[in-house]
């Protein structure tokens, strides 16, 4: 279940368009890390040894957090499902409870333990696999963050089978935390991408944001519908047009619904969440494509400092309250 919008590519563009031609001069550095390509970009003067750290950083969360990870937490979360407790770090806990939080204001539409949905399916670089009912009926009972059960260093998926996948959240989560260590070091101004998770430290000057912009899902990348203009924020799409693949003539999507078992279908092709936190922006930008465009609106629209733009297949765009307050003129 996971992200977004080749926002770097777009934010390259735009910074280029506005006259910065010495982008190349400035201190970055790019990795491959979170299954995806990792850029962290220094818009101040601060100590470049700072990216190290980040980079560092990231590295030490993703082997906590990823399932796919040999001996991770949420590995051997797995491999205990119905039998013990797991042991686990404070940041595997604080991530987990933040997910079942999500879960409960989604109403069980954000769902970490979707993992044997997930493995099922098995969408990636334009692979996988359309289940028969027989494996959806197998893997569907599976899937209940009530049966994720979270205590002070330890967790436990209460039935064997049970998997707990958390790639709708850990980036933005991780996103978040490299952010606190950088402004610790005394970073004013950077621009940090997660796989597409876009967080910003500061504005590209003391007195101008950043330019973001939002892919048009329709088109190439680098081809955007919308400019924010923003410091300091949370910029995370999720679409449907990211990872998919071909069956019997039929494109089926990442973004899968846990209670049908299917990937969402209800017109949304892209929602954007701007936030304050990445970890944030990473859970409802999913959440709000599977409720579809009238709930996800409606759930934004109670939510102290979120802003969101959906889009539609057919390009329609549909803005929340005070999402206009933050695109550039």
């Amino acid at each position: 279940m996971k992200k977004t919008l080749s926002l770097l590519l777009c934010f390259l563009l735009l910074l280029s368009a506005a006259g910065c031609g010495q982008e190349e001069e400035l201190p970055s550095k790019s990795n491959f890390l979170l299954d995806t390509l990792v850029t962290i970009t220094l818009y101040d003067d601060s100590d470049p040894a700072v990216l190290e750290l980040a980079f560092d950083e990231i590295a030490r969360l993703e082997d906590l957090l990823s399932v796919e990870k040999e001996g991770s937490d949420l590995d051997r979360l797995a491999k205990a499902a119905g039998k013990e407790w797991v042991e686990i770090a404070p940041e595997t806990e604080e991530v987990l409870r933040q997910a079942k939080e999500y879960y409960t204001l989604s109403q069980g539409h954000f769902d970490v333990t979707a993992g044997p949905l997930i493995d099922l399916w098995g969408i990636h670089n334009g692979e996988g696999h359309y289940p028969t009912q027989e494996e959806l009926a197998e893997v569907l009972p599976l899937i209940s963050s009530d049966d994720l059960l979270v205590e002070e260093g330890r967790a436990y998926l209460a039935r064997e089978g049970m998997k707990a996948n958390l790639g709708a959240i850990a980036k933005g989560y991780i996103a978040d935390k490299v952010k606190e260590l950088m402004v610790e070091q005394g970073v004013e101004r950077a621009v940090l991408d997660l796989g597409r998770n876009v967080l910003l430290i500061g504005g590209k000057s003391e007195d101008a944001g950043f330019l973001i912009g939002v892919q048009d899902p329709s088109q190439e990348q680098g081809n955007y519908l919308a400019t924010l203009q923003v410091s300091g924020k949370s910029i995370v799409t999720s679409g449907t047009y990211e990872r998919y693949f071909t069956y019997d003539g039929k494109r089926y999507h990442h973004i899968l619904d846990p209670f049908t078992g299917f990937p969402a279908d209800n017109g949304l092709t892209s929602v954007t969440i701007l936030s304050d936190s990445s970890v944030q922006g990473d859970a409802l930008s999913t959440t709000c494509l599977l409720l579809g465009l009238e709930d996800g609106l409606a759930l934004v629209e109670n939510l102290e400092g979120v802003e969101a733009l959906f889009i539609t297949g057919d390009g329609t765009m549909t803005r929340s309250s005070g999402f206009a307050g933050y695109e550039a003129s």
